[in-house]
């Protein structure tokens, strides 16, 4: 892929990725949503949840399709995420709480969805600070590590959606199921690696004459 049909796949993902919040938006000044805040507040909620998903699902579709490309929209997503979710955040703190930090600290305290909620959104912070190439090289594989807390996210929004909800758990469901596959995936790649080291590396032991033995 050229760069200049690479530079036009980012710009439509990037409008893509921005219609979400436009369409919130556009739902609430014009007074379509019974409870504003609430529809508001899950809609970016949810779009968090769907960033998240797609950023994860990048090195699974990588590997399965071949398209190395695909590694170039993951950080795209994932600050997407951080974008949404810091939305989310804000329409709670500001439009619901209007910044009662006591209000705020005891619904952190005593509500559980709340406390995995801001969970999530903390450790995504220092995963959007470090996004950059700067960052990459100078944290060079503590990178890799600090980053692998995206797999926690992952799970701490699913727990703060399932939570959430009161009786329908059909969306939150839908997600659980979607993580538990990508981590799956994850974690049968690792697996796979790992014995695949472990085989080699009792090759490598082999001494000449054991290896004329096995013959």
């Amino acid at each position: 892929m050229n760069t200049r049909t690479l530079g036009y796949l980012k710009a439509l993902i990037f409008v893509l990725c921005l219609l979400p919040a436009a369409r919130a938006a556009w739902i609430v000044l014009h007074g379509q949503a019974v409870n504003p805040i609430e529809f508001i507040t899950r809609s970016l909620g949810t779009w968090t949840l769907v960033m998240l998903m797609l950023t994860l699902s990048i090195t699974p579709l990588r590997r399965l399709t071949g398209w190395s490309a695909l590694l170039k929209f993951r950080r795209m997503l994932g600050l997407f995420a951080f974008f949404y979710v810091t939305l989310h955040f804000l329409t709670y703190i500001w439009l619901d709480k209007f910044f009662d930090l006591h209000a705020i600290l005891k619904d952190i305290v005593k509500r559980p969805f709340i406390t995995v909620g801001f969970a999530a959104f903390l450790m995504l912070i220092p995963l959007a600070a470090t996004s950059t190439d700067a960052m990459m090289r100078r944290l060079k594989r503590n990178w890799g590590r600090l980053h692998k807390l995206v797999y926690v996210i992952g799970v701490t929004g699913v727990v703060h959606y399932w939570w959430l909800v009161k009786r329908d758990i059909t969306q939150p469901a839908i997600y659980a199921g979607v993580l538990a596959v990508l981590l799956g995936y994850r974690l049968w790649q690792s697996t796979g690696k790992q014995a695949l080291g472990r085989l080699q590396w009792g090759h490598a032991k082999q001494t000449p004459a054991e290896g004329v033995a096995r013959r």
